[in-house]
């Protein structure tokens, strides 16, 4: 049996465990400064699939577009993993963030203007992915430059409170902008909220890293992350579960625009609420994992995870009235946000300092590269067969996937 102990528990579920990583003062800027980031960006996100779905009328072209946004997730992750191991990590993000501010007022311009076109948001996505495939992972290492190790764990659930909350926010604030005043005003607050997060990581106070000796190349160091990553039974399989999920279990969001039109009857609105419920139930689960502080059996609630995701997106999959659609979506985002981050906060607390970078840049690749593939194929099965019956399809694989893990992976439920 394996049994691996991450932190120092602290019993019992308690709202004094919640917000422990607030007491450092770089880890606050960094929590407002993204907050204010990631509302603007579901901002983006959601109006840009409703507007995808207005000039094209096809649930596949809505998959093209996320596919798009995660080709440059399998071409350069690994390589962004390397280099953040090499360089300032604040350094890194600053240049990634002031990218995606002129991305995102390069599309508001062309919404303005009338201009914008499906191909111009393809090509934007993909030029958004290039952008992300370093940025993710580097948010994910540098959490760890502002909080002691022992509350990196409340830190990484943090995190996931603030990236939930905006997920109810953005959404909602989306779709009755897009209604009132159209996309083009969700893209510019989404470039004007990239601003908060580059004056928070420039007002952060932090030591200065010296970078690593370079004994070797870039392909070397690479494959000494590969292979410990894939030597490490909790880890690989941590990386085998978000694989998994990411290829069945998040094409009902990509299809929140048919479903909203096509199966509920409403418009941008009813997308940006829908949208907000799966956030309110992801947002509940990241503050239970807060409130939890430094619990034992993360192994257990991972597996719950498994089990809970896929069969509340079975029962969403099959209602038609909002009012229950919202409330399974709650349950939803519970679900997934449960191992989403206890994935994430194993892997964080387990891997060693000197391969954060890499370990994360492989973690973050099966992550995000998983997205397009299961968006690509979710439009395209939701174009031939219909969306419910393409999310119900991915929940059955996924609660079948857990089962496995549940019969053959028994160690996992003992992991610490």
């Amino acid at each position: 049996m394996l049994k691996i102990q991450t932190s120092k528990p602290r019993p019992g579920l308690s709202l004094a465990n919640a917000f422990t990583a607030l007491k450092y003062g770089n880890y606050r800027l960094w929590f407002m400064g993204q907050l204010a980031s990631l509302v603007g960006t579901w901002m983006q996100s959601t109006a840009q699939g409703f507007l995808v779905y207005q000039l094209t009328h096809s649930a596949a072209y809505l998959g093209y577009v996320t596919f798009a946004s995660g080709v440059p997730t399998w071409l350069l992750m690994l390589y962004g993993g390397v280099v953040i191991d090499r360089v300032p990590r604040r350094s890194l993000l600053v240049i990634t963030q002031a990218t995606m501010l002129v991305l995102a007022f390069a599309l508001a311009a062309l919404t303005f203007g009338g201009l914008v076109q499906p191909w111009h948001i393809l090509l934007l996505a993909l030029l958004l992915g290039v952008a992300n495939a370093f940025d993710a992972p580097a948010r994910q290492a540098f959490v760890a430059d502002l909080v002691d190790r022992q509350d990196l764990t409340n830190a990484i659930a943090l995190n996931s409170t603030m990236f939930q909350l905006a997920t109810v926010v953005g959404p909602a604030v989306a779709g009755v902008t897009y209604a009132l005043y159209g996309p083009a005003w969700c893209f510019t607050l989404n470039g004007t909220s990239f601003l908060a997060v580059i004056a928070a990581l420039r007002m952060m106070h932090l030591p200065p890293r010296v970078a690593p000796p370079r004994t070797s190349s870039a392909l070397r160091e690479l494959a000494e992350g590969l292979r410990y990553a894939m030597k490490h039974p909790v880890i690989k399989t941590l990386i085998t579960i978000i694989g998994a999920m990411g290829l069945f279990g998040t094409a009902y969001v990509t299809l929140f625009p048919v479903w909203a039109v096509a199966v509920l009857h409403g418009g941008a609105a009813t997308n940006g609420w829908l949208q907000s419920a799966r956030g309110l139930g992801a947002l509940l689960g990241a503050l239970t994992m807060a409130a939890l502080g430094r619990f034992r059996w993360k192994g257990r609630l991972l597996t719950l995870g498994t089990f809970v995701f896929p069969l509340t997106l079975i029962v969403f999959g099959l209602l038609t009235w909002l009012p229950l659609a919202l409330l399974a979506l709650v349950a939803v985002g519970w679900g997934f946000l449960i191992v989403a981050n206890m994935a994430g906060t194993l892997l964080q607390t387990l891997v060693p300092e000197q391969l954060r970078g890499r370990v994360t840049g492989i973690y973050s690749l099966v992550a995000f590269g998983s997205l397009p593939i299961g968006a690509l194929a979710g439009g395209t099965a939701a174009e031939a067969f219909g969306a419910p019956h393409t999310v119900l399809l991915g929940a059955v694989v996924l609660l079948l996937f857990a089962a496995g893990l549940y019969i053959w992976v028994p160690w996992l439920r003992s992991v610490e």
